[in-house]
Order: C-alpha cells, then structure tokens, then sequence
C-alpha cells in the first residue's frame, strides 16, 4: 500500500451494539472499493474483519480489526469494533486513536444498551460522531421509531444529513440534503429528489444549513447576510460544528445489499478531522513536566501501542504514530521499558492481512511483529527525545473465574500464558490470591473469561478447568487477650527453650499488624524480641477461626523468659507463632469479607427490581439518581453476593442493565451468619485435605 501523508488520513471507529452491521458495513465497502472480489460474510464465517477463531465460531466481532478503505485519495482507517459490553476495552482501545466515531444503531432495534456504553465513552473523549441508522432494508423498520429512539437514550443535537427513500424492504436509497439530490441503488445513481420527500427536504435542508452557520461565527454572519450558504461553506460549517460536538449528523445505509454506502464514506472523509486538525497530542517528559506538540511528521516521534495481538508463534503490536515518522527497519526506545527497542518490517493491516510499508506518517496506524517484551500501553519514541503518551483508561473487572491447570505441564506454562494472555486483553486481570491459594481470572462477564479461557488453549496451549473464586475473607479480633507459651524440646544434645508472654489487642479494621515489645529489664535479650515478631507475622498467614489471613491486630511482649545455652531464636519464633494463635482464639476474633462499591445503571422501569434484589445480597445503598430514561444505584456490597451478578442482572434488565464495582474495605460478617459460614468453610477445608 502507498504511503499516506497525515491530512490525507481519517482515523474512524465504528461503535454500536451487537449486530448493528459494522462489520458486514466494512465488508461493503472493501467489495465496493475493489479491495476484495467478494464479499465476506459474518453469518458464514468468511467476513475480512473477523478473523480470529472465536469470531467466526460465534459469527460475532470479539476483537478491534483494521481495514483502511482507500477513498477519493484519503485513507479512512476504518477499525470495527466488538458490539458486546464483555469486550468494552477494545472500543475503548479504538476510541484513544480515533479522530471521530460512527455509530451504529440498528434500524429495527433503535439504541441498545452497547449503544449507550459506547456513546458514553466517545462523549467522555470528546470525539466527533456521526449516527448511521443500519440495515434499513430490514423487515419492520421504523424510522420515526427510530429516530425516537436516539433522541430519548442519546445526548446531543442531531441533525439530519440525509432523508431516507422508503423503509424496510422498500428502501431505495437516501436525499442528500448537501447536494440536494437522490442517491439510489447499489451504484449510488444520482436523480431528482421524489415529489412526496420535496417538503421535508426543503426544511431538513434549511435546518442543516442553520446547523453547519452556528459552526462558525463568520458562516453566522454570512448567513444572516444571504439568508443561505454555499455548499463548500455548509460542509465546512458542518465539519466544524462536528468537530465541536455541537452537531451530530443522521445518516442511513443498507451495507447488505450495498445501499447508500458512498454518502457514508464520503461523510467520513467531508466530516471527520484529520489527525492534524483535531488538535496537538500531549506528551509526559522525563522531568514529569508536560508538552503538546502539533500531529505531524517535523514532531518528535511519539507511537503508542494501543493493542496487542498474541498467536503462538508470537506477538504484533498495533501502533498509532502521534509525532514523527516511524520507519521499518530501524531503532527506537521504549519509554515504559526504558530500553531500545527494535523496529521492524512496519505492516498496514486488513484483518489479519499484513501490507509491509517502508514508514508511517504522523497520524496512521499500523502494525510491527516481534516489538521484544513492549507491552501494550508503551510509548515508543527517540532515544534523544524521550516522551511518554497516556495510557488508555480502562474499567475495572466485574466477574472473576479461578483457574486450575489441568496438568502439571500446565502448571509450567499457567503464568507465561496469563501474563500474554492479559497483554493482550488489558480488561482482564489476574492475581494469585494468598488467602484462598487460587489462582484468580477477572474479566468482563462471562462470555470475556470464557473467550478468555479459550484462548489460553487455543493459542497458548494451557489447558485449563475454572471454578467460582472463594470469597478472600480476613480474620481480625474483637477485644483483647493475654497468652503464655513455653516451647521446650530436648533431644539429648543442645535443647530448644523460650517462653513468652504475649498481649494481642484489636486495631482498625483496615490495618494490618504491629508489634511492640513492653519488656524491661532484659527477660528477653533484643535478638529473641525480633524472633517473637517473627514468628508472630508468621501466624499471620492462617487464622485460629477458619484458617484465613489475620489482619487488625496488635501483638505485645511483655514478659518471657530465656535459658542461657538452650534458647535460640527458632524457639522464640515458635513460642511467638504459637502464643499468637492462643491469644488470637481467646479475643473473639471475627470473620471480614470484601466489600465492593458497585454502581448499577439501568432504565428506570428496572429501579425497584434492582432495589429489592441488592437489599437480598446485604447491600448497603448509598444513593440514588436519574439520568435521562435510567436510574443509578450506588452501594456497597460483599463480594460474596456479586459473583454472578453480571448474569442476574442481564436477566433481571432483559440486558438493558450495566454495572461497575470497585474494591471499598473489608467489613465485619454478620454475627448471624458466621458460624454457619465458619462451619461451612471448615468441611470445605477437610474435604480439601
């Protein structure tokens, strides 16, 4: 592929709910442009853009594709993106190197809930947008109903850019309210617009006008001067009112049969900034101090690696060059890694297809294999000029799965497999929990861990079976208690001796552990004092109660006694370890558990669903407010309660619900239910044994 110069590109996300048709709208257009001889489909597994394993068993996009689409001499670096709230961090992902958003809502559907999540994030970036109401050749399609639709569940002013010709099975094309003119047919034949549309044209035609005249305040004024605006000046009112976020335009197309598809390309390029027009990038420093600089090639280098795709025989990095020329074959540093990095052959991709190119300009995106250990997130950059660029936010997981290897081969391979698996999906994450000794997968929701899983197979060959986590519970203590231990062990040659007098009292629930020593008058010489501490925080690991990790609590010396020859310190590590438990089960202790915030969004007609259903799961509610058509509930809530939730909620909303948690505090288990919990965690730990 040639080389394209940086106001020559448009870096576009396609955004939308599943099977809103970004897909099958990405395989038109590379049919209709000539880059395939024939169409792909999603349905038989042969679409360009979903290429991975799991895509073309679920006929459904899990992962961010790249195809650019070579347009009236621009590039559109099309990147379509998974429609499934599990796999939010690759539209996120997407959005951080996009200069503009198109999204899909589903002619028939109207605005879905991964419409609403997606929206929400390209508002919070600020991105330009453009709405393309989809398959409007389908059965029951309704375009009052769904123009109703966005204005209830979507925030902004909209304006149309087209009028749709008939609807459903009739549809015929579109009335381009720029040109004044009907766009019909697959080859976007051009005709007079039909009598019955002539009315509504003229108005649309005079509100786009007013539209594209508030984009600017020299179009203002020229507008109240002629009481009209060219064409040239409406498009360019319309891209700056775009840019501004103050118009968001309505557009339609049928990408199944390949209707009115054209105006929506020529929309992207017209509309859409390029990287040089939507303003500089900023960049950290090594002194921590920040710099913008333009997008452009005479910028320092600045490439990010927003995404990375794992196979067994390797990795590829996608890059988004901000500054700078990034040229194959060549040297580089690596801001997260700080170390050089080697750059080489640079791809252009289209799905899975790799297009080598010499360089990329500031502004396009594209690909390198085998970039050593860089992970996605890093900068790459000039040695002589060292910047770091932000990372890409992303949200916390919802849904945790433990992973237990299959076999001990497994067992070799697990944590290599996980750290590429997670380098590859920054929205999952995974930990070894010390309480619980499982070893623990958060993701999304159930549908991103079991694709997770899949591809710790697929690609990694870690063959693996999950389980519901156990709650990672704490213990702590209530009041305070004394012990004495005495160790003593003869064995006919050197003895072991130590005695300690131990006080444990309760802190903050939130604290860890101290240690003090009260001893005077050296009953304890300093060396065995630190021997005790030691074997103190060794008891730490397993609780009196139910064996979990003891927190909140503060241990004493204040008394003991040594033996000149037989004392040593692995006797006062045991007597402390031991004297520790005793105090411990003499001072009421108490089960903790984690508690999360967890904020849920839903319509309002789900409110008292919700409501009643987190008052069953121990909830404390925080809070409530209104939005628009949806209610939000804040809370706090065990952990213990939300294992499943992202299920339940799905059924209880009909899918229409979402939620965030985060880790709060851990809190007391109520008293009513810790026996039965402690008895039901001590059976389960003897069937384990």
């Amino acid at each position: 592929m040639k080389e394209f110069k940086t106001d020559q590109i448009r870096n576009v996300a396609l955004i939308g709910h599943n099977g809103s048709g970004k897909t099958t709208f990405v395989e038109r257009a590379l049919f209709h442009t000539g880059v395939t001889t024939r169409m792909g489909s999603v349905q038989n597994g042969t679409a360009v853009m979903d290429f991975e394993e799991e895509e073309m068993a679920r006929n459904s996009s899990v992962a961010a594709a790249i195809a650019p689409i070579v347009w009236k001499d621009v590039k559109i670096n099309m990147i379509d993106t998974p429609g499934y709230a599990d796999f939010v961090g690759e539209v996120n992902s997407a959005l951080r190197v996009s200069e503009g958003a198109v999204v899909f809502v589903e002619a028939t559907s109207g605005v879905e809930v991964g419409t609403e999540i997606y929206w929400q994030a390209a508002e919070e970036r600020n991105l330009p947008r453009i709405i393309l109401i989809n398959k409007m050749d389908r059965d029951n399609v309704r375009v009052s109903r769904a123009l109703t639709s966005i204005e209830e569940n979507l925030s902004g002013n909209f304006v149309p850019l087209q009028l749709p010709i008939g609807e459903g099975p009739s549809f015929k094309g579109v009335v381009d309210l720029l040109s004044m003119e009907a766009r019909l047919g697959t080859d976007d034949s051009r005709g007079p617009i039909p009598d019955d549309l002539a009315d509504a044209a003229e108005e649309a035609r005079l509100a786009l006008v007013e539209a594209a005249a508030e984009g600017d305040d020299a179009l203002i004024e020229k507008y109240l001067e002629n009481d009209t605006l060219s064409d040239e000046d409406i498009v360019r009112g319309l891209k700056l009112a775009v840019q501004q976020g103050s118009v968001i335009p309505i557009l339609y197309a049928a990408p199944e049969p390949g209707i009115a598809i054209v105006p929506v390309l020529q929309a992207m390029v017209r509309l859409i900034p390029a990287p040089n027009q939507a303003g500089p990038f900023t960049a950290t420093l090594p002194d921590g101090e920040t710099a913008e600089y333009p997008v452009s090639d005479d910028s320092p280098l600045a490439a990010f690696v927003f995404k990375t795709r794992e196979d067994p025989y390797g990795k590829m990095s996608y890059l988004r060059i901000y500054g700078g020329t990034l040229q194959s074959d060549s040297r580089a540093w690596d801001s997260h890694l700080e170390s050089e990095v080697r750059i080489g052959t640079l791809q252009v991709l289209r799905g899975k297809e790799q297009m080598p190119v010499p360089r990329l300009h500031s502004g396009d995106i594209g690909a390198v294999v085998k970039l050593g250990e860089t992970p996605t997130n890093s900068t790459i950059c000039n040695p002589q000029q060292k910047l770091k660029l932000n990372i890409t936010n992303q949200p916390n997981p919802i849904m945790s799965v433990a992973i237990h290897p299959a076999s001990q081969s497994d067992v070799a391979k697990l944590s290599a497999s996980l750290n590429r698996l997670v380098d590859e999906d920054p929205t999952l994450v995974w930990h070894t929990e010390s309480a619980t000794r499982e070893t623990i997968l958060s993701g999304m929701g159930t549908t991103h861990l079991d694709i997770g899983v899949k591809k710790l197979e697929s690609k990694f060959g870690v063959h693996v079976t999950t389980t519901v986590p156990k709650v990672p519970f704490r213990e702590t203590i209530t009041k305070t208690n004394t012990a004495e231990y005495t160790h003593k062990k003869q064995t006919g040659g050197a003895g072991q001796y130590a005695r300690v007098f131990l006080r444990v009292e309760s802190l903050d629930d939130d604290a860890q552990f101290e240690f003090t020593s009260e001893i005077f008058g050296g009953a304890i010489s300093a060396p065995f004092v630190a021997a005790t501490e030691k074997g103190c925080r060794q008891a730490l690991d397993q609780g009196a109660l139910a064996g979990y990790p003891v927190t909140g609590v503060k241990a004493i010396v204040y008394d003991g006694k040594e033996h000149p020859v037989d004392s040593k310190e692995i006797a006062f590590q045991i007597a402390g370890r031991e004297g520790f438990k005793q105090a411990v089960l003499g001072a009421n202790p108490v089960l903790l558990e984690p508690i999360y915030n967890v904020t849920v969004t839903v319509p309002a007609d789900y409110m008292g669903d919700v409501l009643g259903d987190m008052n069953s799961r121990r909830a404390r509610v925080q809070g409530m407010d209104q939005e628009g058509t949806k209610s939000i509930v804040r809370a706090e809530v065990p952990l213990a309660e939300m294992q499943r939730y992202a299920a339940d909620l799905r059924s209880m909303t009909q899918g229409r619900g979402i939620f965030r948690m985060e880790f709060s505090h851990y809190g007391r288990v109520p008293s009513h239910l810790q026996s039965d919990l402690v008895a039901k965690l001590k059976q389960e730990q003897a069937a384990e044994d």
